[in-house]
């Protein structure tokens, strides 16, 4: 299954470092989450675009997981060649991982 399926994704950008918060639709799946969408799984996932490292936080009390990834937006927002440069579309990229 994509992580689409069951989880939605917002993101956030300060300089080269980018936010993924991994949040799912049903509490229930927050536990299968936390065990599958691991700093590594997402790293690889999006290797081609994050070249730094790659931290997971767990956020209990709203069942989330954050995902702060480093060196992310080739070099940040006022100096980026990129078409995103706020890495908005990250999100969706994301999304696409198949966790099941």
């Amino acid at each position: 299954m994509k992580l689409y399926e069951i989880a939605h994704c917002r993101t956030g950008d300060k300089g080269n470092t980018i936010t993924l918060s991994v949040i799912p639709y049903e509490k229930s799946d927050y536990e299968f989450l936390k065990e599958r969408l691991t700093a590594d799984v997402v790293k690889q996932h999006l290797k081609e675009i994050v070249e730094g490292e790659v931290k997971r936080f767990e956020v209990e009390n709203i069942q989330a997981l954050q995902f702060v990834c480093s060196q992310a937006l080739a070099t940040g927002v006022t100096t980026s060649l990129t078409l995103d440069t706020h890495g908005k579309s990250l999100s969706f990229a994301l999304l696409e991982l198949e966790i099941g």
